[in-house]
Protein backbone atom coordinates (compact mmCIF):
# COMPACT_ATOMS: atom_id res chain seq x y z
CA UNK A 1 0.00 0.00 0.00
CA UNK A 2 2.74 2.50 0.76
CA UNK A 3 4.74 1.79 -2.09
CA UNK A 4 1.43 2.27 -4.34
CA UNK A 5 1.07 5.80 -2.69
CA UNK A 6 4.48 6.79 -3.27
CA UNK A 7 4.21 5.50 -6.67
CA UNK A 8 1.11 7.80 -7.09
CA UNK A 9 2.61 10.78 -5.56
CA UNK A 10 5.79 9.92 -7.82
CA UNK A 11 3.41 10.15 -10.77
CA UNK A 12 1.62 13.41 -10.24
CA UNK A 13 4.75 15.19 -8.99
CA UNK A 14 6.19 13.90 -12.92
CA UNK A 15 2.61 15.50 -13.92
CA UNK A 16 3.05 18.44 -12.89
CA UNK A 17 6.74 18.77 -13.68
CA UNK A 18 5.60 18.32 -17.29
CA UNK A 19 3.02 20.59 -16.81
CA UNK A 20 5.00 23.14 -15.71
CA UNK A 21 7.28 22.83 -18.13
CA UNK A 22 4.56 23.04 -21.00
CA UNK A 23 3.78 26.27 -19.35
CA UNK A 24 7.03 27.72 -19.44
CA UNK A 25 7.64 26.80 -23.06
CA UNK A 26 4.52 28.21 -24.15
CA UNK A 27 4.54 31.34 -22.49
CA UNK A 28 4.77 34.21 -25.42
CA UNK A 29 8.33 35.57 -25.41
CA UNK A 30 9.12 38.79 -27.36
CA UNK A 31 11.61 41.37 -27.13
CA UNK A 32 11.75 44.59 -25.94
CA UNK A 33 9.71 47.33 -27.46
CA UNK A 34 12.03 49.65 -29.68
CA UNK A 35 12.30 53.09 -28.77
CA UNK A 36 9.90 55.65 -30.23
CA UNK A 37 11.41 57.50 -33.10
CA UNK A 38 12.94 61.28 -31.98
CA UNK A 39 10.88 63.93 -31.69
CA UNK A 40 11.57 67.02 -34.00
CA UNK A 41 13.30 69.62 -31.40
CA UNK A 42 13.29 73.27 -32.54
CA UNK A 43 15.95 75.34 -30.45
CA UNK A 44 14.08 79.12 -29.60
CA UNK A 45 14.89 82.02 -31.72
CA UNK A 46 17.79 84.25 -30.27
CA UNK A 47 19.47 87.38 -31.41
CA UNK A 48 23.20 88.10 -30.66
CA UNK A 49 24.09 91.89 -29.62
CA UNK A 50 27.16 93.82 -28.44
CA UNK A 51 26.41 96.73 -26.37
CA UNK A 52 28.86 99.96 -27.26
CA UNK A 53 31.08 99.08 -24.18
CA UNK A 54 31.60 95.54 -25.43
CA UNK A 55 29.55 93.49 -23.47
CA UNK A 56 27.82 90.45 -25.72
CA UNK A 57 24.17 89.79 -24.97
CA UNK A 58 22.56 87.02 -25.76
CA UNK A 59 18.18 86.94 -26.22
CA UNK A 60 16.68 84.04 -26.33
CA UNK A 61 12.61 84.18 -26.78
CA UNK A 62 11.31 81.30 -25.23
CA UNK A 63 7.32 81.62 -24.09
CA UNK A 64 6.67 78.47 -22.94
CA UNK A 65 6.95 79.53 -19.20
CA UNK A 66 6.12 82.99 -17.46
CA UNK A 67 9.81 83.10 -16.20
CA UNK A 68 13.08 84.58 -17.20
CA UNK A 69 16.99 83.55 -16.48
CA UNK A 70 19.20 86.23 -16.69
CA UNK A 71 23.16 84.67 -16.44
CA UNK A 72 26.62 86.37 -16.78
CA UNK A 73 29.41 84.85 -17.29
CA UNK A 74 32.46 86.12 -16.31
CA UNK A 75 35.92 85.43 -18.91
CA UNK A 76 38.43 84.90 -15.39
CA UNK A 77 38.07 81.58 -13.43
CA UNK A 78 40.29 79.49 -10.91
CA UNK A 79 43.16 79.35 -13.57
CA UNK A 80 43.41 83.54 -13.24
CA UNK A 81 43.82 83.12 -9.15
CA UNK A 82 47.38 84.81 -8.43
CA UNK A 83 50.33 82.80 -8.03
CA UNK A 84 50.11 80.65 -4.59
CA UNK A 85 46.58 81.91 -3.73
CA UNK A 86 44.77 79.69 -5.54
CA UNK A 87 41.07 80.22 -4.61
CA UNK A 88 40.48 83.79 -4.98
CA UNK A 89 38.30 83.14 -7.84
CA UNK A 90 36.05 80.66 -5.75
CA UNK A 91 35.81 83.44 -2.88
CA UNK A 92 35.13 86.07 -5.85
CA UNK A 93 31.88 84.37 -6.82
CA UNK A 94 30.55 83.10 -3.93
CA UNK A 95 30.85 86.80 -1.69
CA UNK A 96 29.28 88.06 -4.94
CA UNK A 97 25.46 87.71 -3.72
CA UNK A 98 26.98 88.25 0.02
CA UNK A 99 26.01 92.35 -0.07
CA UNK A 100 26.47 95.18 -1.95
CA UNK A 101 27.24 98.73 -1.61
CA UNK A 102 23.77 99.24 -1.33
CA UNK A 103 22.44 95.72 -0.35
CA UNK A 104 22.85 93.61 2.64
CA UNK A 105 23.38 89.75 2.14
CA UNK A 106 20.29 89.62 3.86
CA UNK A 107 18.56 92.33 2.33
CA UNK A 108 19.43 90.36 -1.20
CA UNK A 109 17.89 87.14 0.02
CA UNK A 110 14.90 88.82 1.51
CA UNK A 111 14.27 90.49 -2.05
CA UNK A 112 15.37 87.65 -3.90
CA UNK A 113 12.86 85.59 -1.65
CA UNK A 114 9.88 87.60 -1.88
CA UNK A 115 9.27 87.59 -5.36
CA UNK A 116 9.96 83.48 -5.65
CA UNK A 117 12.81 84.05 -7.54
CA UNK A 118 16.35 82.10 -7.16
CA UNK A 119 19.97 83.79 -7.43
CA UNK A 120 23.57 81.79 -7.34
CA UNK A 121 27.07 82.50 -8.20
CA UNK A 122 29.91 80.33 -8.89
CA UNK A 123 33.45 80.04 -10.26
CA UNK A 124 35.05 77.14 -12.62
CA UNK A 125 38.18 76.95 -14.07
CA UNK A 126 37.82 79.03 -17.01
CA UNK A 127 34.77 81.72 -15.83
CA UNK A 128 32.74 83.34 -12.67
CA UNK A 129 29.27 83.23 -13.22
CA UNK A 130 25.91 84.97 -11.96
CA UNK A 131 22.56 83.92 -12.14
CA UNK A 132 19.40 85.07 -11.17
CA UNK A 133 15.82 83.88 -12.26
CA UNK A 134 12.39 85.15 -11.71
CA UNK A 135 9.45 85.33 -12.54
CA UNK A 136 8.23 87.87 -15.64
CA UNK A 137 6.45 90.32 -13.33
CA UNK A 138 9.98 90.81 -11.82
CA UNK A 139 11.91 90.92 -14.59
CA UNK A 140 13.03 94.65 -13.76
CA UNK A 141 14.10 93.78 -10.26
CA UNK A 142 15.83 90.78 -11.32
CA UNK A 143 17.94 92.90 -13.96
CA UNK A 144 18.48 95.44 -10.94
CA UNK A 145 19.52 92.58 -8.72
CA UNK A 146 21.89 90.82 -11.35
CA UNK A 147 24.12 94.12 -11.88
CA UNK A 148 24.96 95.09 -8.72
CA UNK A 149 25.72 91.72 -7.21
CA UNK A 150 28.20 91.97 -10.26
CA UNK A 151 29.19 95.56 -10.25
CA UNK A 152 29.04 96.56 -6.61
CA UNK A 153 30.03 93.94 -4.63
CA UNK A 154 30.77 94.92 -0.84
CA UNK A 155 33.38 92.03 -0.24
CA UNK A 156 33.07 92.79 3.81
CA UNK A 157 35.46 91.32 5.78
CA UNK A 158 33.10 89.84 7.85
CA UNK A 159 31.67 87.98 4.85
CA UNK A 160 35.52 86.85 3.75
CA UNK A 161 36.39 84.88 6.97
CA UNK A 162 33.05 82.84 6.80
CA UNK A 163 33.63 82.12 3.51
CA UNK A 164 37.09 81.22 3.67
CA UNK A 165 36.10 79.16 7.13
CA UNK A 166 33.45 77.18 5.20
CA UNK A 167 36.09 76.47 2.46
CA UNK A 168 38.84 75.04 4.78
CA UNK A 169 36.12 73.00 6.80
CA UNK A 170 35.16 71.30 3.62
CA UNK A 171 38.51 71.02 1.87
CA UNK A 172 39.72 69.41 5.41
CA UNK A 173 36.86 66.71 5.02
CA UNK A 174 37.40 66.57 1.38
CA UNK A 175 41.71 65.99 1.96
CA UNK A 176 40.95 62.37 4.03
CA UNK A 177 38.28 61.03 1.40
CA UNK A 178 40.31 58.95 -1.12
CA UNK A 179 38.13 60.18 -4.70
CA UNK A 180 38.86 63.32 -4.06
CA UNK A 181 42.53 62.86 -3.38
CA UNK A 182 42.69 60.53 -6.14
CA UNK A 183 41.55 63.43 -8.62
CA UNK A 184 43.54 66.14 -7.36
CA UNK A 185 46.68 63.95 -7.64
CA UNK A 186 45.64 63.13 -11.24
CA UNK A 187 44.99 66.35 -12.37
CA UNK A 188 48.18 67.20 -11.36
CA UNK A 189 49.96 64.86 -13.18
CA UNK A 190 47.97 65.91 -16.31
CA UNK A 191 48.38 69.29 -16.27
CA UNK A 192 51.74 69.53 -14.60
CA UNK A 193 52.30 73.30 -13.58
CA UNK A 194 49.28 74.54 -15.39
CA UNK A 195 46.22 76.07 -13.23
CA UNK A 196 44.00 73.56 -14.45
CA UNK A 197 46.02 71.02 -11.88
CA UNK A 198 44.81 72.22 -8.78
CA UNK A 199 41.62 72.62 -7.49
CA UNK A 200 39.43 75.66 -8.25
CA UNK A 201 38.84 75.94 -4.26
CA UNK A 202 42.17 76.05 -3.30
CA UNK A 203 44.03 73.93 -0.61
CA UNK A 204 44.33 75.04 2.66
CA UNK A 205 47.53 77.05 2.80
CA UNK A 206 46.54 78.96 -0.18
CA UNK A 207 43.00 79.97 0.71
CA UNK A 208 44.84 81.08 4.20
CA UNK A 209 47.03 83.45 2.64
CA UNK A 210 43.81 85.43 0.35
CA UNK A 211 43.44 88.77 1.54
CA UNK A 212 40.56 91.02 0.59
CA UNK A 213 42.81 93.32 -1.31
CA UNK A 214 43.77 89.87 -2.94
CA UNK A 215 39.72 89.72 -3.62
CA UNK A 216 39.03 93.25 -4.73
CA UNK A 217 42.02 93.40 -6.90
CA UNK A 218 40.41 90.06 -9.13
CA UNK A 219 37.42 91.85 -9.75
CA UNK A 220 38.83 95.26 -10.59
CA UNK A 221 41.03 92.97 -13.21
CA UNK A 222 38.73 90.79 -14.90
CA UNK A 223 34.92 91.76 -14.37
CA UNK A 224 34.18 94.70 -16.86
CA UNK A 225 31.39 94.71 -19.63
CA UNK A 226 34.31 93.64 -22.85
CA UNK A 227 35.13 90.37 -20.79
CA UNK A 228 31.23 89.73 -20.26
CA UNK A 229 28.74 87.49 -21.81
CA UNK A 230 24.82 87.98 -20.90
CA UNK A 231 22.13 85.62 -20.94
CA UNK A 232 18.53 86.67 -20.74
CA UNK A 233 16.40 83.67 -21.54
CA UNK A 234 12.53 82.68 -21.34
CA UNK A 235 9.43 84.55 -21.34
CA UNK A 236 10.93 88.39 -22.67
CA UNK A 237 10.82 89.91 -26.18
CA UNK A 238 14.23 91.03 -27.78
CA UNK A 239 13.80 95.04 -27.70
CA UNK A 240 12.68 94.52 -23.88
CA UNK A 241 15.73 92.42 -23.30
CA UNK A 242 18.38 94.60 -24.82
CA UNK A 243 16.87 97.46 -23.14
CA UNK A 244 17.27 96.06 -19.64
CA UNK A 245 20.69 95.15 -20.76
CA UNK A 246 21.45 98.76 -21.53
CA UNK A 247 19.84 100.22 -18.82
CA UNK A 248 21.81 98.37 -16.13
CA UNK A 249 24.71 97.81 -17.83
CA UNK A 250 25.33 100.31 -20.52
CA UNK A 251 27.19 102.76 -18.16
CA UNK A 252 29.87 100.07 -16.96
CA UNK A 253 33.17 101.09 -17.95
CA UNK A 254 35.10 99.24 -20.29
CA UNK A 255 38.76 97.75 -19.49
CA UNK A 256 42.32 96.88 -20.55
CA UNK A 257 41.85 93.20 -19.39
CA UNK A 258 45.66 90.98 -19.47
CA UNK A 259 45.38 87.43 -19.39
CA UNK A 260 47.57 86.09 -17.17
CA UNK A 261 50.67 83.84 -18.63
CA UNK A 262 50.06 80.20 -18.29
CA UNK A 263 52.61 77.39 -18.25
CA UNK A 264 51.36 74.84 -21.14
CA UNK A 265 50.51 71.47 -19.95
CA UNK A 266 53.60 68.85 -20.45
CA UNK A 267 53.28 66.12 -22.92
CA UNK A 268 51.14 62.74 -21.46
CA UNK A 269 53.76 61.09 -19.69
CA UNK A 270 53.06 57.46 -18.17
CA UNK A 271 53.71 57.88 -14.12
CA UNK A 272 51.99 56.01 -11.16
CA UNK A 273 51.22 56.46 -7.91
CA UNK A 274 50.33 54.67 -4.90
CA UNK A 275 49.01 57.04 -1.79
CA UNK A 276 49.07 54.94 0.76
CA UNK A 277 46.05 54.94 3.26
CA UNK A 278 46.80 51.70 5.79
CA UNK A 279 42.49 52.46 7.17
CA UNK A 280 41.16 51.84 3.52
CA UNK A 281 39.17 49.49 2.55
CA UNK A 282 38.77 49.68 -0.89
CA UNK A 283 41.15 51.91 -3.49
CA UNK A 284 39.69 54.68 -5.09
CA UNK A 285 41.50 54.28 -9.21
CA UNK A 286 41.81 57.61 -11.43
CA UNK A 287 43.90 56.77 -15.13
CA UNK A 288 43.98 59.32 -17.69
CA UNK A 289 46.12 61.61 -19.74
CA UNK A 290 45.66 64.97 -21.18
CA UNK A 291 43.24 65.44 -23.85
CA UNK A 292 41.37 68.38 -26.24
CA UNK A 293 40.10 71.92 -25.61
CA UNK A 294 36.63 72.13 -26.24
CA UNK A 295 36.98 74.02 -29.65
CA UNK A 296 37.78 71.01 -31.22
CA UNK A 297 37.16 69.85 -34.44
CA UNK A 298 36.77 66.25 -33.78
CA UNK A 299 34.79 66.90 -30.19
CA UNK A 300 31.61 65.06 -31.15
CA UNK A 301 33.38 61.80 -32.60
CA UNK A 302 35.85 62.04 -29.43
CA UNK A 303 32.70 62.53 -26.99
CA UNK A 304 31.53 59.75 -28.53
CA UNK A 305 34.24 57.32 -27.92
CA UNK A 306 34.78 58.09 -24.53
CA UNK A 307 30.83 57.82 -23.81
CA UNK A 308 31.72 54.06 -25.26
CA UNK A 309 34.48 53.32 -23.10
CA UNK A 310 32.85 55.16 -19.84
CA UNK A 311 29.54 56.84 -20.69
CA UNK A 312 26.04 56.65 -20.67
CA UNK A 313 24.53 54.56 -23.08
CA UNK A 314 27.22 52.06 -23.67
CA UNK A 315 29.92 52.10 -21.05
CA UNK A 316 32.68 49.50 -21.64
CA UNK A 317 34.10 49.86 -18.07
CA UNK A 318 31.13 49.21 -16.65
CA UNK A 319 30.73 46.02 -18.38
CA UNK A 320 33.74 44.71 -17.88
CA UNK A 321 34.39 45.86 -14.15
CA UNK A 322 31.07 44.99 -12.51
CA UNK A 323 28.86 43.16 -14.68
CA UNK A 324 31.11 40.12 -16.00
CA UNK A 325 33.70 40.71 -13.03
CA UNK A 326 32.33 41.90 -10.44
CA UNK A 327 34.69 44.23 -9.23
CA UNK A 328 33.13 47.58 -8.70
CA UNK A 329 29.73 49.23 -8.16
CA UNK A 330 30.45 51.51 -10.37
CA UNK A 331 32.61 52.42 -13.54
CA UNK A 332 33.12 55.90 -15.70
CA UNK A 333 34.96 57.67 -18.25
CA UNK A 334 34.84 60.83 -19.27
CA UNK A 335 36.26 63.62 -21.32
CA UNK A 336 37.03 67.33 -19.94
CA UNK A 337 37.46 70.14 -21.81
CA UNK A 338 38.01 73.30 -21.47
CA UNK A 339 39.27 77.08 -23.22
CA UNK A 340 42.94 75.89 -23.38
CA UNK A 341 42.99 72.05 -22.80
CA UNK A 342 40.71 69.15 -21.52
CA UNK A 343 41.60 65.15 -20.54
CA UNK A 344 40.65 62.10 -20.48
CA UNK A 345 39.95 60.45 -17.51
CA UNK A 346 38.50 57.01 -15.62
CA UNK A 347 37.17 56.18 -12.37
CA UNK A 348 36.06 53.43 -10.22
CA UNK A 349 36.68 52.21 -6.57
CA UNK A 350 37.27 48.85 -6.06
CA UNK A 351 38.17 46.55 -3.12
CA UNK A 352 41.82 46.11 -2.13
CA UNK A 353 42.74 43.54 -3.27
CA UNK A 354 41.33 43.53 -7.10
CA UNK A 355 43.28 46.74 -7.42
CA UNK A 356 45.80 45.71 -9.94
CA UNK A 357 43.49 43.83 -11.69
CA UNK A 358 41.32 46.59 -12.25
CA UNK A 359 44.01 49.25 -12.98
CA UNK A 360 44.98 46.64 -16.06
CA UNK A 361 41.86 45.99 -17.04
CA UNK A 362 40.82 49.76 -17.74
CA UNK A 363 44.24 50.50 -19.60
CA UNK A 364 42.90 47.31 -21.81
CA UNK A 365 39.88 49.06 -22.69
CA UNK A 366 41.65 52.49 -24.00
CA UNK A 367 43.97 50.30 -26.45
CA UNK A 368 40.51 48.53 -27.40
CA UNK A 369 39.77 51.66 -28.43
CA UNK A 370 42.43 51.92 -30.63
CA UNK A 371 42.87 48.56 -31.67
CA UNK A 372 39.29 47.44 -32.53
CA UNK A 373 36.47 48.92 -34.46
CA UNK A 374 33.30 49.44 -32.51
CA UNK A 375 30.41 48.11 -33.10
CA UNK A 376 27.76 49.33 -35.00
CA UNK A 377 25.33 48.58 -31.47
CA UNK A 378 27.60 50.12 -29.47
CA UNK A 379 27.66 53.51 -31.01
CA UNK A 380 24.10 53.28 -31.90
CA UNK A 381 23.61 53.36 -27.97
CA UNK A 382 25.78 56.21 -27.16
CA UNK A 383 24.22 58.13 -29.97
CA UNK A 384 20.68 57.05 -28.75
CA UNK A 385 21.16 58.29 -24.71
CA UNK A 386 23.23 61.43 -26.62
CA UNK A 387 19.86 62.97 -29.06
CA UNK A 388 17.51 61.31 -26.17
CA UNK A 389 18.96 63.38 -23.33
CA UNK A 390 19.62 66.64 -25.54
CA UNK A 391 15.51 68.04 -25.18
CA UNK A 392 16.09 67.99 -21.55
CA UNK A 393 19.23 70.72 -21.95
CA UNK A 394 16.84 73.06 -23.67
CA UNK A 395 13.85 72.63 -21.52
CA UNK A 396 13.89 75.66 -19.34
CA UNK A 397 15.04 78.87 -19.27
CA UNK A 398 17.92 78.24 -17.04
CA UNK A 399 19.16 75.51 -19.13
CA UNK A 400 19.13 76.89 -22.81
CA UNK A 401 21.12 80.18 -20.87
CA UNK A 402 23.81 77.71 -19.92
CA UNK A 403 23.77 76.28 -23.24
CA UNK A 404 23.99 79.60 -25.25
CA UNK A 405 26.54 81.01 -23.02
CA UNK A 406 28.79 77.87 -23.24
CA UNK A 407 28.85 78.38 -27.43
CA UNK A 408 29.22 82.23 -27.36
CA UNK A 409 32.29 81.67 -24.36
CA UNK A 410 33.81 78.77 -26.56
CA UNK A 411 33.50 80.32 -29.93
CA UNK A 412 31.72 78.03 -31.47
CA UNK A 413 29.24 78.21 -33.89
CA UNK A 414 25.73 78.95 -32.75
CA UNK A 415 24.53 76.13 -35.21
CA UNK A 416 25.91 73.57 -33.24
CA UNK A 417 22.73 73.85 -31.09
CA UNK A 418 20.15 73.57 -34.09
CA UNK A 419 22.15 70.52 -35.37
CA UNK A 420 23.35 68.68 -32.52
CA UNK A 421 21.46 65.17 -32.90
CA UNK A 422 22.59 65.63 -36.97
CA UNK A 423 26.15 65.89 -35.83
CA UNK A 424 25.76 63.15 -32.87
CA UNK A 425 24.20 60.87 -35.42
CA UNK A 426 26.82 61.48 -38.35
CA UNK A 427 29.82 59.79 -36.25
CA UNK A 428 30.62 56.45 -37.40
CA UNK A 429 32.87 53.52 -36.11
CA UNK A 430 35.59 54.15 -38.35
CA UNK A 431 35.44 57.86 -37.20
CA UNK A 432 35.92 56.48 -33.80
CA UNK A 433 38.58 54.41 -34.76
CA UNK A 434 40.38 57.36 -36.50
CA UNK A 435 39.80 59.48 -33.15
CA UNK A 436 40.76 56.95 -30.69
CA UNK A 437 43.84 56.67 -33.06
CA UNK A 438 44.64 60.05 -33.01
CA UNK A 439 44.50 61.44 -29.88
CA UNK A 440 44.67 58.44 -26.96
CA UNK A 441 47.57 57.81 -25.87
CA UNK A 442 47.14 54.34 -23.96
CA UNK A 443 51.17 53.83 -23.49
CA UNK A 444 51.07 57.25 -21.91
CA UNK A 445 48.58 57.06 -19.19
CA UNK A 446 48.88 58.66 -15.83
CA UNK A 447 47.81 56.04 -12.80
CA UNK A 448 46.43 57.20 -9.51
CA UNK A 449 45.58 54.61 -6.56
CA UNK A 450 44.94 55.63 -3.01
CA UNK A 451 44.38 52.97 -0.32
CA UNK A 452 45.59 49.75 1.13
CA UNK A 453 49.06 49.36 -0.32
CA UNK A 454 49.98 46.53 1.61
CA UNK A 455 46.70 44.60 0.15
CA UNK A 456 48.35 45.74 -4.20
CA UNK A 457 51.53 46.77 -4.47
CA UNK A 458 52.96 43.74 -4.53
CA UNK A 459 50.79 42.50 -7.42
CA UNK A 460 51.25 45.46 -9.44
CA UNK A 461 54.44 44.33 -11.30
CA UNK A 462 52.70 41.20 -12.97
CA UNK A 463 49.59 43.99 -13.71
CA UNK A 464 52.42 45.94 -15.38
CA UNK A 465 52.70 48.61 -13.68
CA UNK A 466 55.51 47.68 -11.12
CA UNK A 467 57.42 50.48 -11.54
CA UNK A 468 55.51 53.62 -9.42
CA UNK A 469 55.99 56.17 -6.72
CA UNK A 470 54.59 54.73 -3.00
CA UNK A 471 53.30 58.58 -1.16
CA UNK A 472 52.20 57.86 2.53
CA UNK A 473 48.79 59.87 2.92
CA UNK A 474 50.02 62.06 6.05
CA UNK A 475 53.22 63.09 3.84
CA UNK A 476 51.08 63.95 0.87
CA UNK A 477 51.45 67.31 -0.04
CA UNK A 478 48.87 68.35 -3.30
CA UNK A 479 51.09 71.89 -4.04
CA UNK A 480 54.72 70.16 -4.32
CA UNK A 481 55.85 68.75 -7.39
CA UNK A 482 56.71 65.20 -6.15
CA UNK A 483 53.54 65.40 -4.01
CA UNK A 484 56.14 65.06 -0.50
CA UNK A 485 56.00 66.85 2.34
CA UNK A 486 59.62 68.18 3.09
Amino acid sequence: MMRRTAALALSFALTAVVAVTAQVQNWPSENPPRPLPSRPVSFPPYELHTLSNGMQVMVVMHHEQPEVSMRLLVRAGAAYDPPGKGGVANLVASLLNQGTTSRSAQEIADTIDSIGGDINTGASSDLTSANVLVMKDSFTLGMDLLADIVRNPAFAQEELDRQREQALASLQVSLQDPDFIASVVLGRLIYGTHPYGLPDTGLPDSIARITRDDIREFHRRYFAPNNAILAVVGDVEDAEALAAAQRVFGNWSQESIQVPAMPAPPKPTRRVIVIDKPDAVQTAVRIGHLGVRRKTSDYMALDEAIRILGGEGSNRLYRVLRSERSLTYSASADMNTMLLAGDFAAETDTRSEATAEVVKLIADQFWRLQRERVADSELAGAQAYMTGSFPLTIETPGAIARQVLNVVFYDLSLDELRTYRQRANGVTPDDIQRVAKSYLEPDHLAVVMVGNAAAFKDQLRKAGFGKYELISLDRLDLSSPDFKTH
